[in-house]
């Protein structure tokens, strides 16, 4: 279906009521007003609430891998990949706070194909995390009794700065990134501390 601007504003508003209000108890009655159409209009964009939150989080999904990607396939040292998978994660999340709460929060109340569809995109994110923290252990460079639990502790601590994340708070998404980044990086890396400390 093509992203027309009415489209963009069903998205936009059906993000802010399935963050603020749940996506069971928001109706598609409350999207349609938020949007200010019939509830019968919304039909002519969607076929269904479900629609709305898939698009929601595949679009979350594709934004999450198209960031981190690049940074996993480059050429720089394990300790600034993990820097910029940070900034870019964080970034995303900033950037899209209402879409990304509906990311993490509400995608389990996909239908079990749809849900399938976006599990296997956060199993590849987190593939590409596994790919990075085994890169710099076989480098030399990260201390690591057990990969999957640094892993797990990085994006749990990540996944979860949505939850506190303000974008007109004390810090910038660069700045929480660069603070996990330093408390993370102390723990990890051998040797010399690492550039930009």
């Amino acid at each position: 279906m093509p992203r027309t601007g009415r489209k963009e504003k069903i998205l936009e508003q059906a993000s802010r009521l399935f963050r603020t209000k749940g996506y069971h108890a928001t109706t598609i009655r409350d999207i349609s007003e938020a949007s200010g159409m019939l509830s019968g209009s919304l039909y002519a964009h969607i076929q269904s609430k479900e629609d709305l939150l898939f698009e929601i989080t595949d679009r979350g999904a594709e934004r999450f891998l198209s960031s981190l990607a690049p940074i996993v396939d480059s050429d720089a040292p394990p300790e600034e990949k993990v820097r910029r998978a940070l900034a870019v994660h964080m970034r995303v999340i900033a950037d899209n706070l209402e879409a990304a709460t509906v990311f993490f929060h509400e995608w389990k109340a996909l239908s079990d194909e749809r849900r399938a569809v976006i599990q296997a995109k956060r199993d590849e994110y987190e593939g590409m995390w596994a790919r990075l923290l085994a890169e710099g252990r076989r480098q030399g460079r990260f201390q690591m009794v057990d990969e999957k639990s640094a892993r797990l502790l990085i994006l749990s601590a990540a996944n979860g700065v949505y939850q506190w994340y303000a974008p007109d708070g004390e810090w910038s998404a660069e700045q929480v990134a660069e603070r996990f980044a330093r408390l993370l990086l102390d723990g990890l890396v051998t040797g010399e501390r690492s550039e930009g400390k």
